[in-house]
């Protein structure tokens, strides 16, 4: 059985002057246009192509790797807006709708939205929604703190960052756990910091503060028998500078750096730190 909006593994049944035509089981041929055909295919050959609806609505095949497929979240840009809805490049031919009644804010041409991409069953097209909260799951039973993730920054709230973790749930990254200012359709690495009473997931982006500062406070250590003992990142350093190098923010960098100090490790001056050998 085929999965519209995802890649198949289907085979060359037919050969024709504009392309071939492959086996789609229940859906008959699907066509893959001449400029897709890979050279020397043949009849019989097996060809892995994603299926989505072209111009005329008619279920067509690609070589082609968009930028989302259906049950992916990514940030596309706007690129036409009509009485349909907006359109937003996905990196094929035809590009995808986002209806007006599956925005959370009217879009605008021009400008990056991060999207869910699904198979709307009722009209049988392949469409976007900014309304994230509709899709995945903001309650995730799956998930147990400290467990790694991948987060997509959806957008910024008065808490923090709302995330998309791992194309399937949404959590949240309050501002003291950013550690630095994130960009709405930035992907990284990220861990479950605690899953909250009413099921809702909270958020750290560096791993070093689910360790703690005593264990930052050893990297420090480190970090200074590396430098020669003694470093600039002091407790009046860069932020930028210190989540470059410790991945932690200014304030969590100036605990362990506090900790370090009343127990006699370091020496903390104006313009750098030494180790106490």
């Amino acid at each position: 059985m085929i999965e519209v909006g995802t890649f198949n593994r289907l085979q060359v049944v037919k050969q024709v002057d504009f392309g071939v035509y492959l086996d789609g089981g229940d859906s008959n041929t699907i066509l893959l246009p001449l400029r897709y055909v890979p050279t020397d295919c043949a009849i019989g050959d097996w060809l892995d192509v994603f299926l989505y609806f072209d111009s005329d609505d008619l279920l067509i095949a690609t070589t082609e790797t968009p930028k989302a497929q259906v049950g992916d979240c990514a940030m596309l840009k706007v690129v036409d807006i009509n009485h349909a809805g907006a359109f937003v490049d996905w990196g094929l031919s035809k590009d995808l709708l986002v209806p007006y009644n599956e925005q959370q804010k009217p879009m605008e041409v021009g400008y990056s939205y991060v999207v869910h991409v699904f198979h709307d069953q009722n009209s049988d097209r392949i469409a976007a929604s900014t309304k994230l909260n509709h899709y995945l799951d903001e309650e995730p039973v799956w998930l147990k703190p400290r467990q790694q993730v991948q987060l997509l920054i959806a957008a910024r709230t008065d808490l923090g960052y709302k995330a998309v973790i791992d194309n399937k749930y949404l959590g949240l990254i309050f501002r003291e756990d950013a550690y630095r200012p994130l960009k709405i359709g930035e992907k990284l690495p990220g861990f479950v910091k605690n899953i909250r009473k009413d099921g809702k997931v909270d958020l750290l982006i560096s791993q070093a503060s689910l360790q703690g500062d005593h264990d930052l406070g050893e990297q420090i250590i480190q970090y200074l028998k590396e430098q020669g003992g003694e470093s600039a990142l002091s407790d009046k350093g860069d932020p930028d500078e210190i989540y470059r190098t410790f991945k932690v923010s200014k304030k969590k960098y100036k605990q362990a750096l506090g900790s370090l100090y009343k127990s006699q490790r370091i020496v903390i001056q104006s313009s750098k730190i030494k180790l106490i050998n």
